[in-house]
């Protein structure tokens, strides 16, 4: 009977997995903080798709993670046809092609030697214009490597715009984009910095929401659908579905909500001590992003939580 009268239904298509693959290791690496999350080989990340797929799971989002002594202060590693995450993207495409979503995190931070999400100025600020140059050039070379999807995450002024003209400017209208329209300065992106190896020094307040603010994500909101995007999202979700819903209420494009490495974490932690009951958790906290409104979760336990849906 519950069943039956159910308001609000997962499925495997509403999921995207976050995945994350490193350069330079022979097998894949657990991320401490994230137990069952994995530093992927270039072929453990094409089974990993692989599978996803086989589960119903709706798309991939990939994430690079370069050798250290290839991070510089421009990201470079970011845009070249031959760095990580474009062969990634080129694998995994030979491997699924469009059985499974191919997107592409489009953003500096991963290789940057400073951390942050942009080129920075002389005084260690991050440079918004200098910034929008180098995603148009990362756009690029991320549809020429097979990406289907793009997300500008950076939270620069005009990325949304700038990433359209580019892609456009080579012919590539038909790559979409993902805007992570409001992406707030959050305590939860913790294991992501270990997952990615991050170089952060200091923090991205200055160009990632205030959570105690709503307005401006609204605001950011009409800026990136005027500006061109295909779909926006919400991150993380499970402490924002306040902002979630007015986003989702308010647009008639697609809705994303990123259930982000922190939030894993904690079920995972309280799970292991016995605390919780891991698998209802898992499908609450899923069933509570799709009914504030999101038509897709990406979340890490996205290829279990469809096998058992």
């Amino acid at each position: 009977m519950r069943r039956m009268v159910a308001e609000t239904r997962l499925h495997p298509a509403d999921l995207i997995l976050p995945a994350f693959v490193r350069e330079g290791i022979d097998s894949p690496v657990e991320i401490s903080s994230m137990p069952g999350v994995f530093q992927h080989t270039r072929d453990s990340l094409k089974k990993a798709a692989v599978e996803a797929v086989e589960a119903g799971v709706s798309g991939i989002m990939l994430f690079g993670v370069p050798l250290d002594e290839k991070k510089d202060g421009a990201g470079t590693d970011g845009t070249d046809p031959d760095g990580i995450l474009q062969v990634a993207l080129r694998d995994v495409r030979a491997e699924v092609g469009d059985d499974l979503i191919v997107m592409s995190d489009l953003c500096l931070d991963e290789f940057t030697d400073h951390g942050h999400c942009g080129v920075l100025d002389g005084q260690g600020r991050v440079d918004n214009d200098a910034t929008l140059e180098r995603y148009a050039e990362m756009a690029q070379v991320q549809a020429d490597a097979g990406a289907h999807v793009v997300g500008p995450s950076g939270m620069m002024d005009g990325q949304i715009g700038v990433v359209r003209d580019a892609l456009d400017q080579i012919g590539r209208e038909d790559v979409a984009i993902l805007a992570y329209t409001a992406k707030y300065s959050s305590a939860f992106y913790g294991p992501f910095r270990e997952a990615v190896g991050s170089s952060l020094r200091g923090d991205r307040k200055t160009y990632q929401q205030d959570p105690a603010n709503s307005r401006e994500s609204l605001r950011e909101l009409a800026l990136d659908l005027e500006e061109g995007a295909d779909m926006v999202m919400v991150k993380p979700a499970g402490p924002y579905l306040d902002i979630l819903a007015k986003v989702a209420e308010s647009v008639d494009v697609p809705v994303a909500a990123y259930q982000i490495s922190g939030e894993y974490a904690m079920v995972e932690a309280a799970a292991q001590r016995g605390w919780i009951e891991r698998d209802r958790a898992i499908m609450e906290t899923l069933t509570g992003i799709k009914r504030a409104g999101a038509n897709m979760i990406l979340t890490y336990w996205a290829t279990e939580a469809a096998r058992q849906l």
